[in-house]
Order: C-alpha cells, then sequence, then structure tokens
C-alpha cells in the first residue's frame, strides 16, 4: 500500500515539471535557427585608413550634422550639470584646456565668496549648427542652444541672493567644437563658450 502512494507522488511531480517547461517554453519561447548574430549587429572594430581623413568640411553632410549635434546635445548637459554640481573630473575629456580653466575659475570665485548655485537642467530646445569650416586638419563646429534651465545662487544661509529657483527660463549658447578630422579619436572639444 505505501509503495502505491509513493508512485501517485512521482507521477504528480513529473506532470507538474512538464507543466512547468510547457509553460516556461510558451513563455520564453524556443530557438528556430533564425536568431540574428549579435556581433555581426553591432562592429566591434571600424576598419579605418590612416591616408584618408575620417571626416572634413565637404563630407560633413546631413546624417553627419545629425549625429554631430546628438553628440552636441549630450555633451551640452554633460556640462552644464557637472559644472553646477562643480565635478569637472566627469568632464575634463570634454573641454579644451582654455574652457576647463575658465570653468575652474568661476567654481574657485564662487568657493571664495562662499555662494553655491542651484541648477536644474530642464531640456533643450533646439541645437543648430550655425557655421562649420575646416582649418587645416581641424574641424571647428559652432552650434547655438537653445535650453530650459531653473538656476539661482545661495549664500552660506541658503538664502537666494540671485535667480530663481522656482522659474524656469530660456537660455542662449553658442559653443564651439573642435576635432582633428584625421583623428580615430572620435571625441569633440569644447574650445569656446558664450552665452
Amino acid at each position: 500500500m505505501s509503495y502505491s502512494f509513493e508512485y501517485i507522488d512521482i507521477i504528480l511531480l513529473a506532470m507538474i515539471a512538464g507543466f512547468i517547461f510547457l509553460r516556461l517554453r510558451g513563455i520564453l519561447g524556443k530557438k528556430t535557427g533564425f536568431e540574428e548574430n549579435i556581433n555581426s549587429s553591432f562592429p566591434h572594430e571600424v576598419q579605418e585608413t590612416k591616408s584618408s581623413p575620417i571626416l572634413n568640411a565637404d563630407t560633413f553632410d546631413e546624417t553627419a550634422k545629425k549625429d554631430f549635434l546628438n553628440g552636441a546635445k549630450i555633451a551640452y548637459e554633460s556640462v552644464i550639470t557637472s559644472f553646477s554640481k562643480e565635478d569637472l573630473k566627469s568632464i575634463k575629456n570634454l573641454l579644451a584646456k582654455n574652457v576647463y580653466d575658465q570653468f575652474d575659475e568661476a567654481i574657485k570665485d564662487k568657493k571664495a565668496r562662499n555662494v553655491t548655485s542651484d541648477t536644474t537642467f530642464i531640456g533643450i530646445n533646439s541645437a543648430v549648427i550655425k557655421d562649420h569650416s575646416q582649418n587645416k586638419n581641424m574641424l571647428e563646429v559652432s552650434v547655438e542652444f537653445v535650453s530650459e534651465i531653473i538656476s539661482c545662487i545661495k549664500d552660506k544661509d541658503n538664502k537666494v541672493v540671485s535667480g530663481d529657483a522656482q522659474k524656469v527660463k530660456k537660455v542662449l549658447d553658442t559653443w564651439k567644437f573642435t576635432k582633428d578630422s584625421t583623428s580615430k579619436n572620435p571625441n569633440w572639444l569644447i574650445v569656446d563658450t558664450q552665452a
């Protein structure tokens, strides 16, 4: 009699395991042989020749401009937010030495006056290429950004001394980016910022 209960337990466990297997197969699917090879979807290395420039003023077409503007918007937001947090280390690779020094000087000035800036980046309304040119191997692109930011300066007692902590304001900036057209490094440097 006790043996029959063991067989029933085994049969019940097998049925439960079969049910779970069928449910997982229905949810996860099965391999059909038509899966895309992920290694071919994302090329790991771009083959480039050293003799020809990667990009120049003549090949800066609409696709290149769109790709550039997408990267410029990311750089703009990163620089604004990192500068407001006084974190220049995270954006040092985006800034030319003169721009880095200007930002560093502005942060030191705020510390000397014992004030802090409180900045909330809302978003970019527009980014338009105003000018692009090539000087020897160096490409230069000027971009006009219109963004929305909440910004104020607070004193040591956390009281607002300028700006408004509740008001969104539109900001117009023109930044100049530069890059060596023969370099394999895809990064552009910010060489000038004008508000």
